[in-house]
This record gives C-alpha cells, sequence and structure tokens, in this order.
C-alpha cells in the first residue's frame, strides 16, 4: 500500500473521532451546566484546557463564556481542532483516497461536511438554536461512520490503517478529559465527595457513553477509583484506554505481519510497551503515584506511537 493511502486513511479517521469527542465534551458540559447548585458559574474553561491549546484561545477570545468556548470548539475555522475543521480535513483525506474506499464511505464523509457547513453561525451570537441536537447528530453520524466503514470496506490494510487511528484518537482523548476533571472541573477541594462531585463524574462518564455500562460493571456507586479503573483499565469497554490500546496494537500488528510477543520496528514496540503498562497497573498504583502524572505520561506514550507510526509508515525513506 502507498504511504499516502496510509496516512490519509489513518487521518480521515482520526479525525472524524476527533470531532466526535469534541462534541461529546461540549454537550456533557451543556447538561452539567443544567444540574449546577445556584450560585455556582458555568465553568467553560476546562472544555478549552481538554484540548491543550487555550493559548490559542486567549490569544483570539477575551473571555472563556459559554458562547466563545463553543464557537471556538464547534466552527471556528481557523482553529484546526475544531469540529468544522476537523470535518473539513476529513472530507480532504476521504477525496484524495476515493478509489481505496467504499462508495458509500465517501458519500457519508461528503454528506457529514457539507450539512455541517449548511448549519455554521457566522459568529458567537448566531450560536445553533438547538445545540444539542447539533451535538447529538455529530455523535450519531461518528457513529454512522463507523459502521458504514466496517461494513462495506474489506478488511485489509487500508481497514486497519483507519482503525489505528479511531483507537489512538479516542484513547488520547479519554486521558484528557480524566486529567482536566481531576484537576479543573472541582471549584475547591471542600467539593471533594460532595453531590457535586458525584455529579460531575457522572458527566464525564456519560462523556464517554459509559455511565450505563459502568452501572451495569457492577458498580453501585460512582467513585473516583471506580471511574479511572473503568475508563483506563476495563478490557471490555470499548472506549477504555486499555481497550482503545489493544485493538491499535491487533491492527498495528495486522499490518506489519509481525507475531504478538515480537517486535520488528519502532511502532510494534512503542504500542506493546503501552498496552503492557496498562495491562498490569492497578488502580491504586495509579493514584498513588498520581492520576495527573500517569495521565500525562500516557498522553506522551500515544503521542510517541503516532511519531512511530508515520516514521515506520508514512514517512519517505531514502533508496540509497
Amino acid at each position: 500500500m502507498l504511504s499516502r493511502v496510509a496516512d490519509s486513511i489513518y487521518w480521515l479517521n482520526r479525525y472524524i473521532e476527533r470531532a466526535e469527542n469534541v462534541a461529546r465534551f461540549v454537550d456533557v458540559n451543556l447538561q452539567l451546566a443544567l444540574d449546577l447548585p445556584s450560585g455556582l458559574p458555568q465553568q467553560w474553561q476546562p472544555l478549552v484546557m481538554t484540548t491543550g491549546d487555550n493559548q490559542y484561545f486567549y490569544d483570539k477570545y477575551s473571555q472563556a463564556t459559554m458562547e466563545n468556548v463553543i464557537f471556538f470548539l464547534c466552527f471556528d475555522t481557523e482553529y484546526p481542532n475544531s469540529i468544522r475543521s476537523c470535518l473539513r480535513a476529513a472530507r480532504e483525506n476521504a477525496r484524495s483516497i476515493r478509489e481505496i474506499i467504499s462508495s458509500e464511505l465517501w458519500e457519508q464523509v461528503n454528506d457529514f461536511y457539507l450539512w455541517v457547513e449548511s448549519i455554521t453561525p457566522k459568529n458567537q451570537s448566531e450560536i445553533v438554536a438547538n445545540l444539542h441536537g447539533f451535538l447529538d447528530k455529530i455523535k450519531l453520524t461518528s457513529h454512522l461512520f463507523a459502521g458504514i466503514m466496517d461494513a462495506t470496506m474489506s478488511h485489509n490494510e487500508a481497514w486497519h490503517f483507519g482503525l489505528v487511528g479511531r483507537f489512538l484518537e479516542r484513547a488520547e482523548k479519554i486521558s484528557r478529559i480524566l486529567d482536566v476533571k481531576y484537576f479543573i472541573l472541582l471549584p475547591t477541594v471542600s467539593h471533594v465527595g460532595s453531590t457535586l462531585d458525584e455529579l460531575e463524574w457522572i458527566a464525564l462518564l456519560k462523556s464517554a457513553s459509559a455511565y450505563e455500562m459502568y452501572r451495569k460493571y457492577g458498580q453501585q456507586r460512582i467513585t473516583p477509583p471506580g471511574v479511572v479503573d473503568f475508563m483506563l483499565l476495563n478490557r471490555e469497554f470499548p472506549r477504555s484506554a486499555l481497550s482503545c490500546i489493544l485493538n491499535a496494537e491487533r491492527s498495528i500488528y495486522q499490518i506489519s505481519g509481525t507475531a504478538l510477543g515480537t517486535w520488528q520496528n519502532k511502532v510494534e514496540r512503542s504500542i506493546s510497551q503501552l498496552r503492557c503498562d496498562l495491562d498490569f497497573v492497578t488502580v491504586d498504583e495509579i493514584i498513588q503515584s498520581g492520576l495527573h502524572e500517569f495521565l500525562d505520561n500516557l498522553q506522551t506514550k500515544i503521542n510517541n506511537v503516532g511519531f512511530g507510526i508515520f516514521d515506520t509508515f508514512f514517512a519517505l525513506q531514502s533508496v540509497a
């Protein structure tokens, strides 16, 4: 397979997954705002912190108001990780490999992009009236994209590159939302263990469509260790960090043809080391060593896997 094709389908999936995750962050914060006790201000700055692009935001916007943050994350074409920018980039990647992907998948990506363009407001004061419905459709259309890709494409190298992009992006975003909740969302230390604290942990679970599965898994109470364990280390929940890394690892080894348990290149070594780190650590060890430090290290390792994928599969190599 041409490295250009592999790169395009990898990023096509990363951008679609990124748009969905941004929609999840914004939608859950909207719902959380309805549950906050009176007197507490709505918190929109943490969503900017989730992106890691807060400096970019404050260079352009004076305050982290609801209107500014929503426009920035959903519609700002100058911000490369907004929903609108992600779908534009996804469409461009899909257009460049139309001979590889199915016609149904191309039509889905194209329609997705055109729909968002058709309802994009001109400025912050014209935010979509039914914002919750807009965000819900972003999430559902992303699921439809994944279903169409799985149902209409051969499960070959191209499909596996798409899965790697999807699962790495998902794992990275799970670690970010956990990190932001732990350090920023809680107004004061005195709120730890309070009803507000529980509401925010519930919001975190809902941001990953994990609340019902967390309850069905046998958890009677919403506790920080229980949520961290479920979101990071559960092998069966498809949005947990470990599950995502397991799926990404399988696809990488399918692409390279290397036997699991061995490694022949940089990306195989880094993804297997990361999977082992998650496979054998306990939630008590994570909390004792520092959740923020663990998550920061996890994000660095996921990024290193991404660099390894570029160096191994996408970078042009000299013939000599």
